[in-house]
């Protein structure tokens, strides 16, 4: 599968990675079988980076990986976690006791003694402005506790914010085709930059898979339930912060547009990584079958500027008005 560069780093991922917040917690139950053969099915199908968090199933998805990667010597994947959300969400909480403490904890998890990537984990807007913040993150390295610093964010005024700063390696970002305010000026600047982007929640929380109808129920304990209107985390997170009902009708269209042979998951994969810019997206997966799928489409060809188009219209018709001022 193709890699592309974290230009400032000098890693490498994957066009295709993988996201293991499911392998955690807050998707329903994914048991310790299922998520050994969801990381074995990636792996073999070319995928090189795995992201996760020390908040996913409280360190169960970096514990879960760690186990796989010991079993498999042979086996080489850039690890990127998270930090940040152990405590309140309040900016005196990003200080640099704090983040020894969450690197000790991550780095037991994953059984290293230092982590590829860390990600501050979607903190309060003035952490990307702070210069104690990035001074913290530069110790971590000068420490040899990490190789490379970046930040997921919610917004794209805090990745422009991010990608500022020098030493920031990567950008993660909601991009799909139901999110695309990235397109126009995060991508060019994290490009130019040399900034690499992960595109997270790619698939709208599986919106564009077009498996859902109105009348879909989620268990109790996946945040697609407890989550709709942002009542435990940011809104966005959840089906990219369209409204369901709108987002299963664009969803049905969204599906026609697939190519023969393609399914809609893949479709919205391939826009992804057609968008200049991105360096690799990140679906979560809950069974092999799943990760074979999604990693097939680092191997599917470019789609044509007619399909490109055709998805653009229906992100202007039906989605852009619920989200483009918010994020």
């Amino acid at each position: 599968m193709e890699e592309r560069a974290f230009a400032r780093s000098g890693q490498h991922a994957s066009v295709i990675g993988l996201g293991t917040w499911q392998l955690g917690a807050d998707w329903g139950d994914v048991d310790d079988k299922d998520a050994h053969e969801v990381l074995e099915a990636a792996a073999e199908s070319g995928v090189t980076f795995f992201d996760t968090a020390d908040v996913y199933g409280d360190g169960r998805s970096e514990q879960t990986i760690a186990a796989f990667l010991l079993g498999r010597p042979d086996v080489h994947v850039e690890v990127a976690t998270k930090m940040g959300r152990r405590l309140d969400q309040l900016p005196e909480n990003y200080v640099l006791d704090n983040f020894r403490a969450w690197n000790d904890r991550s780095r037991r998890n994953l059984g290293v003694d230092r982590l590829d990537l860390v990600q501050l984990h979607c903190p309060p807007t003035p952490v990307y402005s702070s210069d104690e913040v990035y001074d913290a993150l530069d110790t971590l390295v000068a420490e040899e506790r990490v190789a490379a610093y970046g930040v997921s964010v919610e917004t794209c005024e805090q990745a422009l914010t991010a990608i500022a700063r020098p030493h920031v390696a990567s950008v993660q970002i909601i991009l799909n085709p139901f999110r695309m305010k990235p397109l126009r000026e995060v991508l060019p600047a994290a490009r130019a930059a040399g900034v690499g982007v992960v595109a997270r929640v790619p698939l709208a929380s599986g919106l564009l898979s077009g498996r859902y109808t109105r009348d879909s129920v989620f268990p109790v304990n996946d945040h697609r339930s407890f989550n709709r209107h942002g009542e435990a985390f940011d809104q966005g997170e959840t089906f990219s912060g369209v409204d369901f009902a709108t987002g299963v009708q664009a969803a049905a269209e969204f599906a026609a547009l697939a190519p023969e042979g393609w399914t809609p998951a893949q479709l919205a994969l391939a826009w992804i990584i057609q968008q200049p810019g991105v360096t690799t997206v990140i679906p979560g997966a809950r069974n092999a079958e799943q990760a074979h799928a999604n990693a097939a489409v680092g191997h599917l060809p470019a789609l044509p500027r007619d399909t490109l188009e055709a998805i653009e219209e229906l992100y202007d018709r039906r989605i852009k008005n619920q989200v483009e001022d918010r994020w």
